[in-house]
């Protein structure tokens, strides 16, 4: 995934999930969050962001902001905070056979019972067909090498793992899937601190016969590719 033009920040304020305040070259402007998520470890002022600078004229906002650079010991760590990146970048990945076969049918946003999932796929050898459901989830939280997921109680990702427990019981394959969009983790875990009972609902799904997967992304300000997988303790 590479974005359009992009330049560096300070960040400053968030006055609400949907807008920062961001010093651009000494301008402070209003810039479109690509995550409306809490990211309260990730957004404290004066940290360094990154923005994509929009083409379209007619927009409120003139940047969207995409990246962020954690401070930590051994130096800052780059995080892609766009929350669409992440279904986008899998897309791309399944495409091209990451999931071990090339896919017949690769369709995005596929409602499932009370769910709409981020993608339904085919795939048939041999007069076989195979079919299943994937769940994307973009991981932004890092605590000391580990990725964790989710950074804030989700009852819609509990909802998303009982409706992949009920595909699989219903003969479909089903996995959900972490996009970890930061290099160098060690590993991924449910946040059982954070939401208790998303973990308890993974480690159910997997017991089902849900796959747990995690993927690690290459990150630069500009770009967001995946890089290869990394283990999921659960």
């Amino acid at each position: 995934m590479v974005y359009g033009k992009i330049l560096p920040g300070v960040f400053l304020a968030r006055p609400n999930r949907f807008v920062a305040h961001v010093d651009v070259g000494g301008r402070v402007e209003v810039c479109h969050v690509k995550n409306t998520g809490r990211c309260r470890e990730l957004l404290i002022p004066g940290v360094k962001v990154w923005l994509e600078e929009s083409a379209n004229p007619a927009r409120k906002t003139k940047y969207d902001l995409i990246a962020v650079e954690k401070e930590r010991e051994g130096g800052p760590l780059l995080i892609n905070m766009d929350s669409q990146a992440p279904n986008r970048v899998f897309g791309e990945w399944a495409a091209a056979g990451g999931l071990g076969f090339i896919p017949d049918l690769l369709r995005p946003e596929m409602t499932y019972g009370n769910s709409r999932f981020d993608y339904y796929w085919e795939f048939s050898k041999g007069g076989a067909l195979r079919r299943g459901f994937w769940e994307v989830k973009g991981v932004t939280l890092e605590e000391a090498g580990v990725a964790r997921f989710p950074d804030a109680p989700t009852l819609r990702g509990l909802k998303h793992l009982e409706e992949l427990i009920a595909a699989r019981e219903a003969g479909y394959e089903a996995g959900v899937c972490f996009i970890v969009q930061m290099e160098g983790m060690d590993r991924v875990e449910p946040n059982d601190a954070t939401h208790p009972e998303f973990g308890a609902a993974l480690r159910r799904a997997a017991r089902a016969g849900v796959e747990a997967l995690a993927l690690e992304c290459r990150v630069e300000p500009g770009r967001l590719e995946i890089n290869g997988k990394v283990p999921v303790r659960l």
